[in-house]
């Protein structure tokens, strides 16, 4: 593999650990502060800018152990400073009655380099199967 697709897929992995964890410092230090996107969440709507994603990480992440892992992903570079990520997320966690579970989501993520720095612009998710 392409060192520019490891260096991708590591940042798409610690992208997802930091919403894992609550942890909204790497988090919002990864993304383009215009992060655009499409996810179950926004019912349909494109959302831009990070205010809406602060919400959930003030609100509900980092309450439960969870994993996130990425499942046979893709990386497509777009020349020198552009890329496309898609991956299967899957979620493990605890439900309510302690009992293990899994959700699994189809994600496509864009980065934009900048500067020498790779930053999130771009994601969509799919509702869970």
């Amino acid at each position: 593999m392409a060192d520019h697709q490891k260096e991708l897929l590591d940042l798409t992995q610690r992208l997802l650990d930091s919403i894992a964890a609550g942890d909204w410092e790497t988090y919002a230090s990864l993304c383009d502060p215009s992060l655009t996107c499409f996810e179950p969440e926004t019912k349909g709507h494109i959302v831009e800018g990070m205010q809406f994603h602060k919400f959930y990480f003030e609100n509900t992440h980092g309450k439960s152990l969870r994993a996130e892992t990425i499942v046979d992903p893709r990386v497509l570079l777009l020349g020198d400073d552009g890329a496309v990520v898609c991956y299967v997320r899957l979620v493990q966690r605890k439900d309510s009655d302690g009992r293990d579970v899994t959700h699994r989501f189809q994600e496509t993520r864009v980065w934009k380099r900048a500067g020498g720095e790779w930053k999130h612009v771009h994601f969509h998710r799919s509702t869970e199967d």
